[in-house]
């Protein structure tokens, strides 16, 4: 299921380097854009992520990339935050 949705990424999101890793989120269209912010600053306090980039589509849904840097400690992103 996560190489389908790496290919269903945006078109120039580049998730390939070796200094960050990255995860893609998808928010429904449901998800205010007060409620959206409050998750994500907090995967951005308690998980180090930050955000790389958002893309908003007409039906009010988004797609959303964080990031984090690559320690050597952390291992490749297998699954989604916790959101």
């Amino acid at each position: 299921m996560a190489a389908s949705r790496r290919a269903a990424l945006p078109v120039g999101w580049e998730t390939s380097t070796d200094d960050y890793e990255y995860v893609p989120l998808r928010l429904p269209p449901e998800v205010t854009r007060v409620t959206a912010s409050m998750r994500l600053a907090i995967q951005a306090e308690y998980g180090g992520w930050e955000l790389s980039r958002v893309r908003a589509y007409t039906d009010g849904s988004r797609r959303v990339l964080l990031r984090r840097r690559r320690t050597p400690l952390t291992s490749p992103v297998t699954a989604e935050p916790g959101m």
